[in-house]
């Protein structure tokens, strides 16, 4: 059977929702993203997003019951793999997502949007108004400096231009590009005509006032969030030949597995990409303007600058540190990265250690523990998830990477604790997550959760919304919004043992 691609399935549910257009339901429209107060949904399978009313925060007990909040000890915002790229890098390899799982991600049809996405999800924290933010990792998605510069800028405020080369947008969904698979806006259904010249203005972020703490990812550091840099993937970067086309010959290998733990968010296992570039780079490519700015970062410069922009305490190695958030909440974020290559997690050696050392220095702070990878998938995890079991002052582990809202609770003779990853801002629903930790009546502990959408001023956030659920390939049909119980619940722990 004939593969249907990106650009025939957009068409085929924008033809669909047309005949339906207009027929919201008339819930209320709010510019804090919380989806509390509304969501958005598709109500008649027709591929239009329209407002709907809230969802309300449900009990989950599986860790304790269900009691009165006596205080409000913290709260926070994590928002994680907002994935800010350059779409016009040649260092990119597209040509690949028509291969399918598990390359579908190295194309997505919102992806000249992801700098205004990230900024929507700026604005609707703000109006949170949290004392910490946790920026999850996977901030950009090719290691280049450009993107860093871009994602920093959006977090920070102030103004940002996501344009590259002289051209400004020059990629594969250029209007003069044949490919079929590519969608291109200014032609193919649902037709943005200029979209991406608007992509590429400048535009204002309004930044975020308070601290934002950063959790390092594959993708932050590694080419695709596989590959460490190299020579030929540097000379790529900042050249003047992008590859667009798959090239004759170049076939899934039979048997490809993903890396440990899989991943939604990069090609396979290096060597075979390795092997795919040796091919690929000898077939067709096309002549684009090249531009230095889009050098790649080694991963000592990459945490450097998270660190200096985080005003956290340098440091030659791992992006492992812990802060205290008011008086009663401890962060410890863990960097399982793995710098030689590869997109699932690893613990690193001596981070047991460390971490069972952070965790007593904790004292009688309530701790949640942020990694990019979700320890449970990641090498050498269980090794880490030990440590927090023994713990009773642990209520959470936080990640992203799986592209996934969901909640699920880890029981412990300790008191056990809730395993937690948010969606990311590329995929579809594009969403951040709020926190609020309560003190609850006898001495326990609550975590309050709600889902945050985006809120780009103007319709660039919005198409980027559509485009995302419209992908064939993305977060609709892999079902990344998880289940009712995985966004707005409250989730009780029983008063810590011991």
């Amino acid at each position: 059977m004939r593969r249907v691609t990106r650009r025939e399935a957009l068409i085929e549910l924008t033809a669909a929702g047309a005949l339906l257009a207009g027929c919201g339901s008339g819930a209320p429209v709010t510019d804090s993203g919380s989806t509390v107060v509304s969501t958005w949904t598709d109500a008649m399978g027709t591929g239009n997003l329209e407002r709907s009313s809230g969802e309300a925060l449900l009990a989950r007990t599986e860790l304790g019951p269900a009691r009165e909040g006596a205080a409000i000890l913290t709260t926070l915002a994590h928002v994680t793999d907002a994935h800010v790229l350059d779409a016009s890098s040649p260092a990119r390899v597209p040509f690949l997502d028509r291969l399918g799982e598990p390359f579908q991600s190295t194309f997505r049809p919102q992806e000249t949007l992801t700098a205004q996405v990230l900024a929507g999800a700026v604005r609707a924290i703000r109006g949170l108004r949290p004392d910490a933010v946790i920026q999850g990792g996977d901030l950009i998605d090719n290691a280049q400096s450009n993107e860093l510069t871009w994602a920093l800028e959006a977090i920070r405020g102030g103004a940002v231009r996501p344009a590259s080369g002289r051209l400004g947008y020059y990629g594969v969904q250029l209007a003069e590009n044949p490919d079929p698979f590519y969608y291109r806006p200014d032609l193919d259904a649902p037709q943005h005509l200029g979209l991406l010249s608007r992509a590429v203005r400048r535009f204002i972020s309004p930044g975020l006032p308070t601290p934002v703490y950063p959790v390092l990812g594959d993708h932050d550091i590694l080419v695709a969030g596989e590959l460490a840099p190299t020579d030929v993937t540097r000379g790529l970067a900042v050249g003047e030949h992008a590859l667009w086309e798959l090239p004759r010959g170049l076939e899934l290998p039979p048997g490809l597995s993903l890396t440990a733990g899989g991943s939604p968010d990069g090609p396979p296992v290096p060597v075979l990409v390795d092997q795919f570039l040796v091919q690929a780079l000898a077939g067709p490519k096309v002549r684009v303007p090249a531009d230095p700015a889009r050098r790649q970062l080694s991963a000592h410069e990459v945490v450097a600058e998270l660190r200096a922009a985080a005003r956290l305490p340098a440091d030659s190695g791992l992006l492992d540190y812990a802060v205290d958030v008011g008086r009663s909440v401890r962060l410890i974020v863990v960097d399982l990265a793995r710098r030689a290559g590869g997109s699932g997690g690893r613990v690193h050696p001596g981070q047991a250690d460390w971490l069972s050392a952070e965790l007593d220095n904790a004292g009688k702070r309530w701790v949640i523990v942020v990694s990019h990878h979700p320890l449970v998938s990641s090498e050498g995890g269980e090794q880490l998830l030990g440590v927090l079991d023994g713990h009773p002052r642990v209520i959470a582990a936080i990640a992203g990477h799986i592209h996934r809202n969901e909640i699920i609770p880890r029981p412990s003779p300790a008191g056990g604790y809730w395993m937690i990853t948010t969606a990311s801002l590329i995929d579809y629903p594009q969403q951040a997550r709020a926190i609020r930790v309560l003190e609850t009546a006898g001495g326990g502990v609550a975590l309050e959760m709600w889902m945050l959408d985006h809120v780009f001023g103007g319709d660039l956030g919005q198409i980027s919304r559509e485009l995302a659920y419209l992908d064939a390939q993305g977060g609709r049909p892999r079902r990344f919004s998880g289940d009712r119980l995985d966004r707005n619940v409250t989730l009780y722990r029983a008063p810590a043992r011991g």
